[in-house]
């Protein structure tokens, strides 16, 4: 056996309650703050991009947890190495619908950044295929723990319970780093299109979950 894996602790796909917001919050910051897609919306070249950040992915993951939407993890050992949020098929989320979430946007990340992350968010729903999908909006892996597949397990953990939803056809996540293309590709997502952001594009992936796709699904 290699002694790596000898050593790996045991990885066990969680449900995450209020408890692990701070945790959660941290782990997608060191997720998305080098990504492009936020580096655009949020201005990285604009003193306090940092903050614009934690703000946005703190105002996030509360909306989800208030809208009671799936939150799972990965917990190896005692440490959570990672997080996912899953909008469910019938939520299809309009973020300009939510007045207090728009205001405190506003207040904490600024009304430009606001503005920009809500005309990106509107594209991306219309992008979404019908019948109803579920979305990924938020997939992170602890920076100390990638490139040792937990970012693989975690994603098949969401395949898993999309697939257990009847209200859905299959799962749309996006990504603006070209890098990960071939790894989710690799998982059978396609491509819906893409969204111009300044110099680069936004990927849209799709990838069908029905009943055919339940048992690979859960093969994972």
């Amino acid at each position: 056996m290699n002694n790596d894996n000898k050593n790996k602790p045991e990885s066990v796909i969680v449900r995450l309650d209020i408890s692990a917001l701070n945790e959660a919050r941290s782990i997608l910051y060191d997720a998305y703050r080098n990504e492009p897609t936020f580096q655009y919306l949020f201005n990285h070249r604009k003193p306090g991009y940092n903050q614009r950040v934690r703000a946005t992915l703190r105002e996030l993951v509360d909306l989800y947890f208030e809208l009671e939407q799936e939150a799972i993890g990965v917990m190896a050992g005692d440490t959570l190495v990672a997080v996912a949020f899953i909008g469910d098929p019938d939520l299809r989320l309009n973020l300009a619908d939510q007045l207090s979430w728009r205001i405190r946007m506003v207040l904490t990340a600024g009304f430009a950044s606001t503005r920009r992350y809500l005309d990106y968010h509107e594209k991306l729903r219309a992008m979404l295929p019908q019948p109803l999908t579920h979305q990924l909006p938020l997939m992170g892996v602890n920076p100390k723990y990638q490139n040792r597949g937990y970012g693989r397990l975690m994603l098949n953990a969401v395949q898993r319970l999309c697939a257990d939803n009847p209200r859905g056809i299959g799962l749309v996540l996006d990504t603006g780093n070209s890098r990960y293309l071939p790894f989710y590709e690799s998982e059978g997502f396609r491509s819906l299109g893409k969204i111009r952001l300044g110099g680069f594009e936004d990927h849209v992936l799709f990838r069908e979950i029905h009943p055919e796709a339940k048992a690979t699904a859960n093969q994972n």
